[in-house]
């Protein structure tokens, strides 16, 4: 797919509209997959101002959530790393289409953050981040790394926490089972971070955590209910 748009972005010029046109195309794959989702508390991101959404990261079946969602955040893009550049045709499009590609091991990493965040401020364009890092799908929130924290208290833009239901009642890779299922998306209420401090950071991080916790497991049970309805209708 990536390599089938790289011509039509190159002549869009590189900008983060580019992914919404993607994303309308491949989200539909999910339907192949089974996988439905549900979206709740969404009008606090259709606002048309910078801000940083932080989510849970449990398998690469987030990134389909995410171009299921990008039409209704529009302007928004998300931090990769670096090697995913030279990813074939995928890394092209994903330069074409605005992403920041960032060095974990280079000392330009933060100068580069800086410089693309100046950028969205001005665009008021938003990004997403994981701030758990590494995806693990066992049915819990892992501990927050800083990065988006510290980006949102710098430069302060708030933060919108959104938390995907697990995955768990449908998707095992231990036993190899990935059936059909439902996935809820629940966007909590907005944290303005005007006026705090980076010895803030802590704090703010884990009662962000607790909050995305709580929320996790009551729509998760939610999902894995509906699932077990569905099935007993069948």
């Amino acid at each position: 797919m990536a390599a089938l748009y790289i011509p039509y972005f190159a002549i869009r010029g590189k900008t983060v509209e580019n992914i919404l046109i993607y994303a309308e195309t491949i989200k539909h794959l999910t339907r192949v997959l089974g996988i439905t989702w549900t979206l709740r508390g969404a009008e606090s991101l259709m606002e048309n101002k910078s801000f940083i959404i932080i989510a849970n990261h449990q398998t690469s079946v987030d990134i389909m959530g995410m171009f299921n969602i990008w039409h209704v955040i529009q302007s928004m893009t998300v931090i990769a790393k670096k090697e995913l550049l030279y990813a074939g045709p995928f890394g092209i499009a994903a330069y074409l289409s605005g992403l920041i590609f960032i060095d974990r091991h280079s000392s330009k990493g933060k100068e580069t953050m800086n410089q693309a965040m100046e950028v969205l401020k001005k665009n008021n364009t938003k990004l997403w981040i994981f701030p758990e890092g590494t995806r693990r799908n066992t049915g819990e929130i892992h501990n927050f790394k800083k990065g988006a924290f510290h980006t949102a208290i710098q430069y302060e833009i708030p933060i919108i926490p959104i938390v995907f239901s697990s995955y768990r009642h449908f998707l095992d890779d231990k036993n190899k089972k990935f059936d059909e299922g439902e996935i809820i998306l629940t966007v909590l209420p907005t944290i303005k971070t005007k006026g705090l401090k980076l010895s803030d950071i802590d704090e703010l991080m884990e009662k962000t955590k607790k909050e995305m916790t709580l929320v996790y497991k009551k729509i998760s049970d939610e999902a894995a209910e509906n699932l077990k309805q569905s099935k007993n209708k069948l």
